[in-house]
């Protein structure tokens, strides 16, 4: 990533006051922030289920389907950065419930949608207010518990929690979808979502964390919009070049102005008096390491999730389980040999699973479960290690950007791998049958090879100046 040189500018210093006390560290608060996540992770794959229903009831084309997926994507990937650097700003617990709020009533609106054009409008908002709930709830475990191992505890359970989400939204998906209605999907989300905001003020407290910066500090609206506005435009144009083609016009154009609105973004954010983010912050090693790791999981999870349909439900059902349990003992691990050590073990498993899966037989079950064990290791790990190494060492001023910034890159990741291994498998026999597979896996051990690289670099020993 590059850094830019630093402004003459004096960075704003927000320092705690009585009023920022982060909340009380109780199981019931930290069940509320993971019942959150678990039905925003939920909504990634439970509406993957329904589509082929809504496109016979909706009389959708197929080409107006796939907006379904991709609208909630670009405006859930586009919109972490402001929607945890607003977290910092405007208060964790208040974007929190914001969030919430804008998730029930969106998916409602899916729900009841009777048009396919007020349908992919609610799954818009849908990915908005999901990128508000993310780094809010994230950064709200980050500041609510202190740093070590009481936190790394806290963010392993979220990584549980995401994990089985994202497996049960699948079945749960399908047990909806058959005995009642594709509307389902988004209904379920209403009272889910109602209710933890009804219970977030008596549950997180009523008090502002962020009332004395928001006072002095007011949000970078020029870089907001311009990082959000690279951001999506590059969300979209990764998922876009698959259904247009590389070459298309559109695809071409998004991308050269979402590299242009990031240069100017770097250079504007060198100037403003109060930056939506700090340069100073990209040199932080923790950071550059934890979102580079988080780039090249989304990455390889992303891709994995596009290959042939039997593959994927070999695949991500055993890793939902194994995601489960690698965030409840990957804190004890990481206790043990701590999270650089722990980074390392878990992407040389992933990349030894995917590895092993390029000798993938033509039939047969066995091979598959046992390695999928190790992708799962793996990608559970790899999430939790990411997060704690970016969140180390950081303000509590800037926990909620540090949660945006995580979520951002994986997001990325997700989409250039949903793009790219399906290419590498359709290169390959035309992507049809156990060699077009294989190579996708290749690709995706690639991608773990060089975060089990980026892992044992931030492993290394480093001078006590450049360590920070």
């Amino acid at each position: 990533m590059p850094v830019t040189a630093p402004s003459n500018h004096p960075e704003p210093k927000i320092t705690a006051t009585p009023a920022e006390t982060p909340p009380r560290r109780q199981p019931l608060q930290l069940a509320l922030i993971l019942v959150a996540a678990f039905m925003v992770v939920l909504d990634f794959s439970i509406v993957n289920v329904a589509l082929p229903s809504i496109e016979r009831e909706l009389h959708m084309p197929a080409d107006a389907v796939q907006w379904i997926v991709t609208g909630y994507a670009i405006s859930f990937g586009g919109l972490l950065i402001l929607g945890g650097r607003a977290a910092d700003l405007l208060g964790r617990r208040r974007m929190f419930v914001i969030g919430l709020v804008a998730f029930a009533v969106a998916s409602l609106a899916g729900g009841l949608a009777q048009d396919p054009v007020l349908l992919i409008a609610a799954r818009v908002v849908q990915g908005a207010g999901a990128a508000i709930v993310a780094p809010a709830a994230l950064s709200l475990i980050t500041t609510g518990f202190p740093e070590g191992a009481e936190r790394t505890r806290a963010i392993g359970l979220y990584g549980a929690v995401s994990s089985v989400g994202f497996v049960a939204g699948q079945v749960l998906g399908g047990v909806l979808v058959q005995f009642t209605s594709w509307r389902a999907v988004f209904l379920v989300n209403v009272p889910v979502g109602l209710i933890a905001a009804a219970l977030s003020p008596a549950v997180l407290g009523r008090r502002d964390p962020a009332a004395a910066a928001r006072n002095r500090i007011r949000l970078d609206v020029r870089g907001a919009l311009l990082i959000t506005g690279a951001v999506t435009l590059v969300v979209f144009a990764v998922s876009q070049g698959v259904v247009l083609g590389w070459t298309s016009p559109l695809v071409i154009a998004a991308t050269v102005v979402a590299a242009a609105a990031a240069a100017v973004f770097m250079r504007a954010e060198t100037r403003h008096p109060a930056p939506l983010i700090r340069p100073a912050l990209l040199h932080r090693k923790g950071l550059r390491d934890g979102t580079t790791l988080a780039f090249l999981l989304g990455l390889w999870n992303g891709g994995e999730m596009h290959e042939s349909p039997p593959l994927t439900g070999l695949i991500i059902a055993p890793q939902g389980v194994v995601g489960f349990a690698a965030g409840v003992i990957g804190p004890r691990l990481a206790g043990k040999m701590g999270v650089r050590r722990l980074l390392v073990l878990t992407a040389a498993c992933a990349a030894a699973g995917f590895l092993v899966l390029t000798q993938l037989p033509a039939a047969g079950y066995s091979p598959v479960l046992f390695v999928v064990t190790l992708i799962g290791f793996g990608t559970a790990g790899t999430a939790l290690g990411s997060t704690v190494l970016a969140s180390r060492g950081m303000a509590d001023a800037d926990q909620g950007l540090v949660g945006g910034m995580i979520n951002t890159s994986r997001q990325i990741g997700a989409a250039v791998g949903a793009a790219l291994l399906p290419a590498v498998a359709v290169s390959v026999s035309g992507g049809i049958g156990v060699s077009g597979d294989r190579a996708a896996m290749f690709a995706a051990a690639l991608a773990a090879l060089a975060a089990t690289a980026v892992a044992w670099r931030a492993a290394r020993p480093v001078p006590a100046r450049a360590a920070s």
